[in-house]
C-alpha cells in the first residue's frame, strides 16, 4: 500500500488527510481516504467527522474525498441561509412521521371519573368509532419530496411495475411510489390498491383511504421470481464488495503493525 498524508486546509488547525492506495486485491488501484483529528483520532468518514464535530463546522459543502469544500455548494448554503435565515437556528427536524393532518377525534368519547364525586360513573359510548378520521388525497404533500446520499447528490428512485397505476386527481408516479412505500411501513393490512371501479369516477366518495392511491393489480409468480433472482444479485454483489473490503483491512492492519515493528526496531538500533 501507498500512503500519503498532509494537512487539511479545509478544516480546522492540526487535522490531516491521509490517502491509501490499494495494490493488490480486487480493489487494486482504487484508494481510501481518511482524516486524523489533532489528537490522532482516526475517522473513515464523513458521517463519523461530522458527529466528531457537532456544531463546531458545517460540512454540507465539504468533500470528503477531495478534502476541499465545493464552492457551488457552499454559495447555494449561504444564498439560502439569506433568504431564510430560520434555518440556521435551532436543530434540524429529525422527524420521520408521514406529513398527514392531526385531525382531533369528532367522536364521543369516555366520560372520565372525577373521584371527588363517589356517585358519578363513567360513561361510554359502545358505539364509538375505532378508527380516526383521515384527510383524504393526503399522499400529494409526498410531492417534491426528495432523497439524499452522505454527499448530498439526489438518489434515483425505482421504477413502477406496468401493472401497478395510478389513480384520483393530480398523481404522479414518485408521489405514487412514496404512497406505496408509506402504506407497505405504517399499515399491517395487504396493499391490494382501490377495489371499487367507482373511484375513477368520482374518487371523493368511493376512495378507500386504507390503500393508496393505484388501481387494484395482482403480484404473479413471475413478480416474485424476478424479485427473488434480484434480491440474490444484490447480495451476492454485497457479499463480494464486503469480502473485498475485510481483505483490504487485514492487509491494512498487517501493513502498519509491520512498519511499527520496523521502527521500534530501528530505535532499538539507534540506542545501541
Amino acid at each position: 500500500m501507498e500512503r500519503k498524508r498532509w494537512e487539511c486546509s479545509a478544516l480546522p488547525n492540526g487535522w490531516k488527510r491521509e490517502e491509501v492506495t490499494r495494490k493488490s486485491g480486487l480493489s487494486a488501484g482504487k484508494s481510501d481516504v481518511y482524516y486524523f483529528s489533532p489528537t490522532g483520532k482516526k475517522f473513515r468518514s464523513k458521517p463519523q467527522l461530522a458527529r466528531y464535530l457537532g456544531n463546531s463546522m458545517d460540512l454540507s459543502s465539504f468533500d470528503f474525498r477531495t478534502g476541499k469544500m465545493i464552492m457551488s455548494k457552499l454559495n447555494k448554503n449561504r444564498q439560502r441561509l439569506r433568504h431564510d435565515p430560520s434555518q440556521s437556528k435551532g436543530k434540524p427536524d429529525l422527524n420521520t412521521s408521514l406529513p398527514v393532518r392531526q385531525t382531533a377525534s369528532i367522536f364521543k368519547q369516555p366520560v372520565t371519573k372525577v373521584t371527588n364525586h363517589p356517585s358519578n360513573k363513567v360513561k361510554t359510548d359502545t358505539q364509538k368509532a375505532v378508527e380516526q378520521p383521515r384527510q383524504l388525497f393526503w399522499e400529494k404533500k409526498l410531492s417534491g419530496l426528495n432523497t439524499y446520499d452522505i454527499a448530498e447528490e439526489l438518489v434515483k428512485t425505482m421504477d413502477l411495475p406496468k401493472g401497478v397505476q395510478g389513480v384520483g386527481p393530480g398523481y404522479t408516479d414518485k408521489t405514487l411510489l412514496s404512497a406505496l412505500a408509506s402504506a407497505l411501513h405504517t399499515s399491517s393490512a395487504p396493499i391490494t390498491g382501490q377495489l371499487s371501479s367507482a373511484v375513477e369516477k368520482n374518487p371523493g366518495v368511493w376512495l378507500n383511504t386504507t390503500q393508496p392511491l393505484c388501481k387494484a393489480f395482482m403480484v404473479t409468480d413471475e413478480d416474485i421470481r424476478k424479485q427473488e433472482d434480484l434480491v440474490y444479485s444484490v447480495r451476492k454483489r454485497l457479499e463480494e464488495a464486503l469480502m473485498a473490503d475485510m481483505l483490504a483491512h487485514i492487509e491494512e492492519v498487517s501493513t502498519e503493525s509491520r512498519s511499527l515493528k520496523e521502527e521500534s526496531s530501528d530505535e532499538e538500533t539507534e540506542s545501541v
